[in-house]
């Protein structure tokens, strides 16, 4: 008699190994014995594929972990497992990795606040201005009136334009529908050659909160409405022509 088909017939009794059996099955059992006869026995093969059956049903699997369940311990297992192997290589052991832990968050966290948002490249081209043409001064009472709020987005942008429609009303700068504040900056850098410089930066701090998702500072404010006031007081370098005329003379025949 083999050991499994003892422990089955131990642990249930004849109607519940009838049970546990398929129909082809019951062929295996013996013809109906006394009470004082020994208990009833099957093979071990058929007696394990017969238990593999009942502890398949539903009603043995109802308080089984779900398939997520299963997963997350599986990863929190695989964390701790980690985590131990870390804190064993670490001078300090655990303490010692969780302050290396902490000094690199604080590390980041430092450079976030030092550089801000990560700089991206514009990703539009849209236009300085709206479809709405208003003055240099309205403009500039627009920035004035954000900056007072401490707005310094739409301030840095209304500032911005400002200052271009400024140069296109003293006819420094063609008035030119579709302009970017990058071109406005290059083209104004060649009649004031020495603001190029921070021309081109005022156009890329316009650029930074208008299109590369930045935030303005006061500081940056300042710096345009600062060029805007310098450049009101500035005179144009305009191109002359070092081409002369000289005069001819007519040397005429002798009659």
């Amino acid at each position: 008699m083999s050991r499994a088909g003892d422990l089955l017939t131990t642990a249930l009794p004849r109607a519940g190994i009838r049970t546990l059996l398929s129909a082809g099955d019951t062929s295996l059992l013996s013809p109906a014995r006394s009470a004082d006869e020994p208990p009833l026995t099957i093979p071990r093969d058929p007696a394990r594929e017969a238990a593999r059956r009942e502890l398949s049903k539903r009603m043995y699997h109802d308080n089984d972990p779900s398939l997520f369940q299963r997963a997350l311990d599986a990863f929190w297992d695989w964390l701790g497992k980690l985590f131990n192997a870390a804190s064993t290589a670490t001078p300090g052991g655990a303490l010692g990795l969780i302050v290396i832990i902490l000094a690199v968050i604080v590390v980041l966290a430092a450079l976030w606040w030092r550089l801000g948002t990560p700089r991206r490249q514009p990703t539009s081209s849209a236009t300085l201005f709206d479809d709405r043409p208003r003055s240099a001064a309205e403009h500039r009472a627009a920035a004035e009136a954000h900056a007072a709020q401490g707005h310094w987005n739409q301030a840095v942008q209304e500032r911005m334009r400002a200052l271009v429609r400024a140069l296109e009303e003293r006819a420094l700068l063609d008035v030119r529908p579709g302009r970017t504040a990058d071109e406005a900056a290059a083209e104004a850098g060649r009649a004031l050659p020495a603001h190029t410089d921070r021309l081109r930066i005022a156009a890329r701090d316009f650029d930074d909160v208008t299109y590369g998702g930045r935030s303005a500072t006061e500081q940056s404010y300042h710096r345009i409405a600062d060029l805007d006031r310098e450049l009101e007081r500035t005179k144009p370098q305009l191109a002359t022509s070092g081409a002369t005329t000289a005069p001819t003379t007519r040397q005429g025949a002798a009659e």
